[in-house]
């Protein structure tokens, strides 16, 4: 399996880097505020492609029929050979209206749509053809195998799995790691994480290389806050295909996470930043999109790497659409490096792309208050303590500043 497989996926994948201490001081006596740098989604939405190992072929011809194929599909039989599947699946469709009883104009329907990467309607014919075989009391294990993979690539899961769970406990079968992945990947989708994790287990017991489970095992480690299990398995998976963008992306984001469990400080969490430094150039490399340069972004402020990360950070917010995130990381890079206006630019730019983001405000607060624009201070601290009442820091920054407001 390598990365042409890795198609899209929904990936919610969250980290909340912890703050990041330093000090500071203006006319008034500021300190430097908490950094909360934003959940950074480890997909930004959707990535560009979808774990679902997608065969680059269809099926091999001599998996259609076990004793080739039948004088009314003959025709049918012979296009598949040839891999003209269009020609093959309308000239067995036209059979099969026909005779809607001939399970083989089905199967070979099914066999062609799947060449054509047409997998719902492969599904739907593969479907008839099994409805018949088993009506006749003759299954065909390819006719399963090949609608179980039709239904996981459909995104169909839940029709999948029943067939999955056949195929990979086939008495005397060798396990395939393929099929196995195939039903790790339905299990995950349907809610049972700890199912499929066993199953992507034995996927990559089959094939130690199949970096695809292996980002699978990262993630649920990943989700069940387990960093150094998450690392590992990412560690593996972008090792067996350094390709392979989403694997660094998660690890990048592994690596993040167990920096903030270790307190965001100290040499622990030093080391796991440079690791995300690694990881998340390893992704820029391959995708430099604004999701991947906010990634390396935050992780070159964790490494206290602030020049290095401004630079990433104003590539990805030269476009007007910039998230605020983005520009959110982009103020705290700047004022790190003391560049305040070009602090105070980006955090505006922040506010007016998410006004509801305390923390936006509370580092806006702090640009503008060493700079010494007391009023504009005041006023960021004032908003955002509106928006976190209950936060001690921003009250006392409101009323630090007031006296120098004016």
């Amino acid at each position: 399996m390598n990365r042409k497989t890795f198609q899209q996926s929904a990936v919610s994948l969250f980290v909340v880097v912890a703050a990041l201490a330093a000090s500071a001081s203006a006319q008034s006596g500021a300190t430097r505020p908490r950094r909360v740098p934003p959940a950074q989604n480890a997909a930004d939405a959707e990535p560009a492609e979808r774990p679902a190992a997608t065969p680059q072929t269809a099926p091999r011809a001599d998996a259609i029929l076990a004793q080739g194929g039948g004088a009314d599909t003959s025709r049918a039989y012979a296009l598949f050979q040839q891999k003209q599947y269009a020609e093959a699946a309308r000239e067995a469709k036209r059979i099969a209206a026909a005779d809607p009883s001939n399970g083989e104009a089905w199967k070979i329907a099914g066999f062609a749509e799947f060449g054509l990467k047409q997998y719902a309607e492969a599904a739907a014919d593969l479907q008839r053809a099994l409805d018949l075989q088993r009506a006749a009391g003759a299954e065909d294990s390819n006719t399963a195998d090949a609608l179980a993979q039709s239904y996981t690539l459909a995104e169909q899961y839940d029709r999948a799995l029943p067939l999955l769970a056949a195929s990979t406990a086939r008495a005397g079968a060798k396990p395939d790691a393929q099929m196995l992945y195939y039903r790790g990947l339905a299990e995950y989708r349907t809610g049972k994480p700890a199912d499929a994790e066993r199953s992507f287990d034995a996927a990559v017991k089959a094939d130690p290389k199949n970096a695809v489970a292996l980002f699978y095992l990262g993630r649920i480690s990943y989700e069940r806050g387990q960093p150094d299990a998450a690392i590992a398995a990412l560690n593996r998976a972008t090792a067996a295909d350094p390709r392979f963008a989403e694997g660094w992306r998660l690890l990048s984001v592994a690596y993040l996470l167990r920096a903030g469990q270790a307190g965001g400080t100290g040499p622990k969490a030093d080391a796991d930043y440079l690791s995300a430094v690694r990881a998340s150039d390893s992704l820029l490399r391959l995708k430099a999109d604004e999701s991947a340069m906010t990634l390396n972004g935050q992780a070159l402020i964790g490494a206290k790497q602030f020049a290095r990360a401004a630079l990433v950070l104003e590539r990805a917010a030269a476009d007007q659409g910039a998230a605020g995130p983005t520009l959110y990381l982009l103020g705290v890079a700047h004022s790190r490096a003391k560049n305040f206006p070009k602090a105070t630019a980006a955090l505006e730019r922040a506010a007016a792309k998410t006004p509801d983001d305390v923390n936006v405000y509370r580092e806006l607060g702090y640009a503008y208050e060493v700079s010494r624009q007391y009023g504009k201070a005041l006023t960021a601290y004032e908003r955002g303590a509106q928006l976190a009442p209950a936060e001690a820091d921003l009250k006392e920054s409101v009323e630090r500043v007031r006296p120098f407001a004016k």
